[in-house]
């Protein structure tokens, strides 16, 4: 597989970098291919909430995805935790979280069918959580870094998708189980409520309800 972040495409703005992926993706774009922007006026998390970042202080980036595995979103996840460090945690299925806040939002979306999907990662860098819309102020996390840094910032997280891109399933879930944000936690669902029990190989939230263990593949759980 040839090497994350070539070709790069950067945009001064545009609405979605993940929009702007997929059509490079269903255009034949190789695996690898990188879209950044240094501000993105209609970015998406999951659901379609919007995502939040001021200019030129977050990194807003896609990765198209060759023949990609239903752990994507959660390898994207370890990545930011690995450039965040020790105390940085992964919130099934998407999110990244430092001291309880979000750090990361994760978006993996595409067209299985065809073998590609885009990987698209809003970390902030070096954003003020004051400046943020009243409504986040509390609940967004950074890694209190400047804007100088980055290109240094990006170097680290295609360095570090690099590595958990080609790790097995198995070891997957195994740095899941170290870095799960939910793991013990009681957690409350659309179906139910329970205690998170681990991530599984297939991606799959394990919760244990008390009755039974049941596994969530899709959807969005809450702490408490």
């Amino acid at each position: 597989m040839s090497a994350l972040g070539r070709p790069r495409l950067h945009l001064r703005e545009t609405g979605s970098t993940n929009a702007v992926a997929r059509e490079l993706a269903a255009t034949g774009a190789p695996h690898g291919t990188l879209v950044t922007t240094g501000h993105q006026t209609a970015g998406r998390g999951r659901q379609g909430r919007a995502w939040i970042a001021p200019p030129g202080r977050a990194l807003l980036c896609s990765l198209v995805v060759r023949d990609p595995d239903p752990l994507l979103a959660l390898r994207g996840g370890l990545a930011v935790a690995d450039v965040a460090g020790a105390d940085a945690r992964v919130k099934w299925p998407n999110d990244v979280l430092l001291d309880g806040r979000k750090l990361a939002g994760v978006l993996a979306e595409g067209r299985p069918q065809e073998g590609w999907a885009v990987l698209g990662i809003g970390l902030n860098v070096a954003v003020d959580p004051a400046t943020l819309p009243p409504e986040l102020r509390d609940r967004a996390a950074t890694l209190n870094r400047s804007p100088a840094d980055l290109p240094r910032t990006l170097k680290e997280l295609v360095d570090a998708l690099q590595r958990r891109l080609a790790e097995p399933p198995a070891t997957v879930a195994e740095e899941l189980g170290r870095r799960d944000a939910l793991l013990g936690r009681p957690v409350t669902w659309a179906g139910g409520s329970g205690s998170g029990a681990g991530i599984d190989a297939d991606g799959r939230l394990l919760v244990d309800t008390g009755a039974a263990r049941v596994a969530l593949d899709a959807g969005e759980v809450h702490l408490g």
